[in-house]
């Protein structure tokens, strides 16, 4: 028997993880069978295909592997890299990785983007069944699902906390009636419970030649959301999530063999799961339908949540601008919200909805991120499995990742047919991620920061000889051995001293959490070291941390950049930096407090 806090954790997985994989029942074997013929052996088959996509790809890869994988609890490509490099000996090794996990981390962005436009549209798109809307138009349908998106987005300011406790609740009712509609339909045609056997899935392949193997294309869409598994084991614990898989895993099964049941009966259905529900009861169609499209908001709020995560992970490790952060919540930590983002993701998930109209022509879009994700996952998770001797998930991982690349290779034929998207999204946000890294590395080269020996010697003799000013001033550097240049700029150019400086130190730790604080050495009369180490998922209040910690400051200097350059790229990362918040502005300190100091760089 499971205790109360198991229950709760399993159903807020149920809410919060599987939102995504749990509403691709609504359009999966809708889109595959527009592409094949509906015949009863390739309907068995295309069954035995879903089952092993879910078993092979989710519980072994996710489920099993990766969650195998955490570090202090915590999931994801970036964990996965941060395992991994430690492990390797060679630069170039790390740099590859390093690369690849940039390309995994725009791949997830990417999926974000489609995730909520196909959900939300291909649920609303059930409305056709109601009798007397059948001939709603297509631009009203689209209509009705803007709005959705929009109401969706526009709420992520206030918070989601009040309502996500409602969230999991809801879930575990549609996963039941996802169970139960299975049964019902498969008690009329048993025979598909034979499709859990994998030689129904391979027997299709071998038969269908270069057209089944690009059905594989759409298979995959069964498995969208199942590396939430992963990214989210530090939000919910990876027990939780296991449990709740093992439900939804079952429940997704038997409405999928329920599906394929109905459409031997009906081999002229179209939108296969409502037709079902209609036909089986439909006095409970409308309270279904609107199931399915909270649902489908469900899952796009954990996918919104997930890009949060997502974007601040790459703020701490420094592979993002410092976008303008707001906290939602003051109980929960992990409660962002990140006004850029969000506004962004909202534009392109309304652009995407327009330009495809349909969610079966979104289909075509969907599932080439995910694969490319997956694979990258397979990839890092079999060099830490190798390196660690650890043969037996090396193998395993091995098997997975070129199933993943198989998976992958057939969803190229979608390149063509609006997988361009994809493709375009990611390769956005990969090249803003390499221009950003690669300028803040030319950057801080540009800097000429000043070594403590050689600062500590002109310190020394201004200190003694200059007059100081009354108070506390407070500096942040990055490394303490390394003095940016505005602090001497500040100190000796313009005579500036305090009576007491304090230099902030903030580093980010290669775990995901803790926070730890302390003053360090005393380098010099009036000159103290002030160090905040930061998990790179904390999120954390320095005013506050500064404050705990007795300090009363006067003044805050801080570093502006001014790049002057002709260069094309340098010249994207300068409008980067331009329009984002800079590090004390980041960090809210307080505003009458804060002087910039401008130094120009030529990049």
């Amino acid at each position: 028997m499971l205790d109360k806090s198991e229950t709760r954790g399993i159903i807020n997985s149920m809410g919060l993880v599987f939102g995504d994989i749990g509403t691709s029942p609504i359009y999966t074997l809708a889109v595959i069978f527009l592409i094949t013929p509906v015949t009863y052996s390739h309907i068995i088959g295309i069954l035995s295909l879903i089952v092993w996509t879910l078993i092979i790809l989710v519980t072994i890869e996710y489920s099993w592997l990766a969650m195998s994988l955490g570090k202090k609890g915590e999931g994801g490509t970036i964990v996965l890299k941060e395992l991994l490099v430690p492990l390797l000996k060679s630069g170039r090794k790390v740099t590859v990785i390093t690369i690849l996990s940039y390309v995994g981390i725009s791949f997830l962005l990417g999926d974000g983007v489609i995730t909520p436009a196909i959900s939300i549209l291909s649920a609303v798109e059930g409305l056709r069944i109601i009798p007397g809307l059948e001939t709603i138009s297509q631009g009203s349908l689209i209509t009705i699902a803007a709005i959705i998106a929009i109401a969706l987005f526009s709420i992520q300011k206030k918070g989601t906390e009040k309502i996500t406790w409602l969230f999991g609740p809801l879930m575990v009712l549609w996963f039941s009636l996802l169970v139960l509609s299975g049964i019902a339909s498969i008690i009329y045609t048993p025979s598909v419970i034979k499709a859990i056997n994998p030689f129904y899935g391979i027997d299709f392949l071998l038969h269908n030649g270069l057209a089944g193997f690009f059905v594989l294309s759409e298979v995959i869409l069964c498995a969208t959301g199942g590396e939430a598994l992963y990214a989210d084991m530090g939000h919910l614990g990876r027990e939780p999530i296991i449990k709740a898989w093992r439900l939804v895993f079952v429940s997704l099964v038997l409405n999928y063999l329920g599906q394929g049941a109905f459409l031997i009966r009906n081999p002229g259905s179209r939108n296969i799961l409502f037709e079902m529900i209609y036909q089986q009861a439909h006095f409970i169609y409308i309270p279904f339908l609107i199931l399915s499209i909270i649902a489908t908001v469900i899952a796009s709020q954990a996918m919104i949540s997930g890009m949060f995560s997502i974007v601040y992970q790459g703020i701490t490790t420094r592979i993002a601008p410092m976008f303008k952060i707001d906290y939602t919540s003051d109980e929960m930590k992990s409660q962002i919200y990140i006004s850029v983002v969000n506004w962004l993701l909202l534009i392109s998930v309304l652009v995407v909805m327009y330009e495809f109209k349909e969610s079966n022509k979104l289909a075509a879009a969907y599932g080439l991120t995910v694969t490319g994700s997956m694979a990258i996952t397979g990839i890092m998770m079999t060099m830490i499995f190798g390196l660690r001797k650890d043969w037996t998930k090396a193998i395993v991982s091995v098997l997975v990742t070129v199933i993943d690349l198989v998976f992958l290779i057939s969803n190229s034929y979608k390149i063509p047919h609006g997988g361009i998207w994809s493709i375009t999204i990611a390769s956005f946000i990969f090249s803003m991620i390499m221009i950003y890294t690669s300028g803040q590395k030319r950057l801080y080269q540009s800097l000429k920061p000043m070594r403590l020996n050689d600062f500590l010697q002109t310190y020394r003799q201004m200190y003694e000889s200059t007059n100081k000013i009354k108070g506390t001033a407070l500096f942040f550097a990055r490394n303490i051995s390394l003095i940016p240049q505005y602090i001497p700029h500040t100190m000796f150019e313009n005579e500036i001293i305090y009576e007491d400086n304090i230099i902030i130190s903030i580093t980010s730790l290669e775990e995901p959490f803790g926070v730890r604080s302390s003053f360090g050495e005393t380098l010099a009369s009036g000159l103290k070291v002030f160090e905040i180490d930061m998990g790179y998922m904390e999120v954390i209040d320095v005013a506050e941390i500064l404050k705990t910690a007795g300090i009363k400051e006067k003044t805050i200097f801080y570093g502006v950049e001014d790049i002057v350059t002709d260069n094309p790229v340098w010249k994207i990362f300068s409008m980067i930096k331009k329009i984002t918040p800079s590090f004390v502005q980041y960090y809210k300190l307080p505003p009458e407090k804060l002087h910039g100091v401008i130094t120009r760089f030529e990049m």
